[in-house]
This record gives structure tokens, C-alpha cells and sequence, in this order.
């Protein structure tokens, strides 16, 4: 950790003094040719947050672009990847103090995490953005049997495909399973290598340029199925509660900013998505963001897929049955609303 730089003996011990008794000075201002893991007003190391390729996710790079982070003393940094997948299993493995993730995958991973994982924020509900794109005979799910179908195994399009086979009365047994990253998923569609392929933005963007090729069918289908979320460690939550707030307090600073600048917003979504501004619009039409509303009414329980704690059993459920995990995790410890509940609190 970088020492504080100080001008006197006398300093050095009465700062000395104070991080023995509470360890939470305040930092000097980092000069800009320097890199630090602390925040400008905390002497306290970054939270390091896991987000990747999905439009609900992006507008986590406002933040950083435009010091949201900061502004609600918060020390952040975000992390990248190209492949969902790791950073799933680099929150799982207790590299990563929170990451941006699905109901069903913080499901599949919660019971093996080392640090614990909890629900502390819907960032929106796929509705549309997850697509199993298919060739042109391909005209219905029936048809995919026997198929190749090209999917990033156990994660969120394989899942949504399972669902289309179910609600046929299909099982993944009835078609070929090609296991790779979404990316090499949607160039292996798109070279003909297999008749279809699940895929989340900009992906099934790169699978329609394939000739002939067509959406069979979207998470539009089964709303509520496909919930994205704001996942945190239990152990940042035990330590420090606060920041977890913080990091809750600034989503709902983004949403304000992107409402308030939708441009300057839009160009830096796409900058990291590595998308045209053009291709954004398309891909934020089928990600429905949630308001602070929606957010207390998916923590809350109900009978439906509009409520996390119903869908959570639901998911699991029907994950054990085609083999995604062997038994469920305890359910009632991967969500706590207090934080968004905070929040509402705070706009009264």
C-alpha cells in the first residue's frame, strides 16, 4: 500500500497514531501520473467490480468516466471481461469484492463461493437482448432437434434455451450442445460450423451477418426469467456495508445522468461496448432498467417471476433437473434488500 506523503516527523506520528486507533484517515489528493487502489477521501483499498459484455452493465462505465464513483465516496474499480464466464468464476474464486451477473448464475455458483454471494441491486430484466439465433431452414424450436447449437455452457443463453426446449416439451438431450464463449460461439454460427446459437449483445449482432439467419426467439418470451444484477461478496458486506450503499447509491446516480445527458451517456456505453452509437439504440430496446419501484417489488415475495425470491425457486429447481447444479443453495441468503430499501428510504 503507497504511503501517505507528509511534510513533518510530527505528522508522520500523529498519522501514525491515528491509523492504529481507527484506520480511517483521509488520503491526499493522488497526483495524476500515479496509479492508487484509494480513494481521494478514504484511506481504504478499491472495491474491485466485475461487469462484461451486456447493456444493462455498461452504464457502470459512466460512472468511472464521469467520477459518480467519487461523488458518493466511494473507491471503485471496474473490471472488464470479455468473457461473462470468468468473471463469474472470479467472484466465485474471491478475486472480485462484487460483479455484474444473472439470477440463474448467481444461483449456480453461490453454494462453492469463497466469500459468499449476495443480491443487492437489479440493474435491469433482459427483455429481448437474449436471442438463440438460428440458420435459415430453421423455422421452429422443433427443428432445432438434432442441431448444432453453439452456447456458452451453464450460463444465461443456455438457460434461456432450455426454457424454449422445455416449453416444447424438448430437453437439451434433443439437440447438440457446442460448448464455447459466446464470442467463438457467434463466429462459429457465422462461419457455418453450427445451426445456431445463443447469444447476449453485441454477440447476436455478429450471428445476423450470417446469411439467411434469423432470430428463433428472445428472453421477450419468458419475461422476468433473465434478471441482472448488482452482486456482492458477503464478506464486503460485513466489512463494509457502507460502501456496498455507496456503490447502490451510484447506479441510481448513473440512470439520473444518462436521463439528464443521454449523448454523452450514449457515447460512453458504446465506447466500452465497443459498439457504434447507431447499434446501442438497438441493443438498449431489449433491456428494460429498473427503476427503484421495480426493485423493491423484485426483492419482495410474490407468486411470480416479478419477484426474485419466486423465481429463485423456480430457477433452481429447474436447473437441478437438467443437471446445471446438484442441490440449491440456501435461497434466503443471496438477497438483501436493505440497500435498496436505503435508498428509497433516502428519496422520501
Amino acid at each position: 500500500m503507497k504511503r501517505r506523503q507528509i511534510l513533518s516527523l510530527l505528522a508522520v506520528f500523529l498519522a501514525s497514531l491515528i491509523v492504529t486507533i481507527s484506520c480511517t484517515q483521509n488520503t491526499p489528493e493522488t497526483p495524476a501520473d500515479e496509479t492508487s487502489t484509494k480513494s481521494n477521501t478514504e484511506d481504504t483499498e478499491a472495491i474491485v467490480l466485475g461487469y462484461s459484455t451486456w447493456a444493462g452493465w455498461w452504464p457502470w462505465a459512466i460512472a468511472e468516466e464521469e467520477g459518480l464513483f467519487e461523488a458518493n465516496n466511494v473507491n471503485v474499480k471496474l473490471q472488464w471481461f470479455d468473457s461473462y464466464l470468468a468473471s463469474m468464476e472470479s467472484l466465485a474464486a474471491g478475486k472480485l469484492d462484487a460483479n455484474c451477473q444473472t439470477l440463474n448464475d448467481t444461483i449456480s455458483f453461490a453454494a462453492d463461493a469463497v466469500n459468499g454471494e449476495v443480491v443487492v441491486l437489479v440493474n435491469d430484466n433482459s427483455a429481448g437482448n437474449d436471442k438463440i439465433i438460428v440458420s435459415q431452414e430453421i423455422n421452429s424450436i422443433e427443428d432445432l432437434k438434432g442441431k448444432k447449437v453453439a452456447v456458452e455452457e451453464g450460463v444465461v443463453d443456455d438457460f434461456l434455451l432450455s426454457l424454449a426446449l422445455e416449453d416444447k416439451g424438448m430437453s437439451r438431450d434433443d439437440v447438440e450442445i457446442v460448448g464455447m464463449d459466446t464470442g467463438d460461439a457467434a463466429a462459429a454460427f457465422v462461419n457455418g460450423n453450427v445451426d445456431a446459437v445463443g447469444a447476449f449483445p453485441p454477440f447476436w449482432l455478429i450471428a445476423l451477418e450470417r446469411e439467411g439467419s434469423k432470430e428463433l426467439i428472445s428472453s421477450k418470451e419468458f419475461p422476468g426469467a433473465i434478471p441482472d444484477l448488482l452482486v456482492v461478496t458477503q464478506k464486503l458486506i460485513d466489512e463494509r456495508p457502507d460502501d456496498v450503499q455507496a456503490l447502490v447509491n451510484t447506479w441510481f446516480d448513473i440512470l439520473e445522468f444518462m436521463e439528464k445527458n443521454p449523448d454523452r451517456a450514449d457515447e460512453i456505453m458504446a465506447k466500452r461496448a465497443n459498439v457504434s452509437v447507431v447499434e446501442l439504440q438497438k441493443l438498449k430496446e431489449g433491456t428494460h432498467i429498473f427503476t427503484i419501484e421495480e426493485n423493491l417489488e423484485a426483492f419482495s415475495p410474490g407468486n411470480s417471476m416479478k419477484h426474485m425470491p419466486y423465481a429463485a425457486e423456480k430457477m433452481a429447481e429447474f436447473m437441478i433437473g437438467v443437471g446445471f447444479i446438484e442441490e440449491a443453495p440456501p435461497l434466503d441468503k443471496i438477497f438483501d434488500d436493505r440497500f435498496v430499501k436505503a435508498y428509497a428510504e433516502s428519496l422520501e
